[in-house]
């Protein structure tokens, strides 16, 4: 994951980590471009956020990062206040590599990642939307 994100800080709920601290211990790690005035944003985020906290109920199998489209702060930070998992900072110089390197062109944008950087699914919103915890342990199972 260095060679995506460095060793510069990411936020986690309980403030900065790196992100090999970050991403410790998780089996798939998930990119997950939105922003806060995005209808479909604002619908699949409560459900991969639930499908999140399940599949973590008893050890860390996967991790998610928040790379935020937002315009201002003050979206990022309600919208980020509502997602347990950890985030780039607002405005971070890393968010146009990443988008580049996935050819991110609108959002909600979900990318799955096994912690070697190989890519798992490209654009994974639709199938957990429909298959939820399935679509979790394929990508666990890959």
């Amino acid at each position: 994951m260095e060679e995506l994100f460095g060793t510069a800080p990411i936020l986690s709920k309980s403030g900065e980590v790196s992100p090999s601290e970050g991403f410790k211990d998780a089996k798939v790690i998930c990119i997950y471009f939105s922003m806060h005035n995005c209808p479909p944003c604002r619908e699949f985020t409560p459900i991969f956020a639930e499908l999140y906290n399940e599949t973590n109920e008893s050890e860390k199998q996967i991790e998610v990062i928040f790379v935020s489209g937002d315009k201002t702060q003050e979206e990022y930070e309600l919208y980020y206040g509502e997602m347990p998992w950890l985030a780039l900072p607002k405005g971070d110089s890393r968010l146009p590599s990443l988008a580049k390197k996935f050819e991110v062109k609108g959002v909600p944008r979900l990318i799955v990642l096994k912690p070697d950087g190989t890519v798992i699914n490209n654009s994974a919103v639709q199938k957990v939307t429909q298959e939820g915890p399935a679509a979790i342990q394929e990508f666990l199972s890959a």
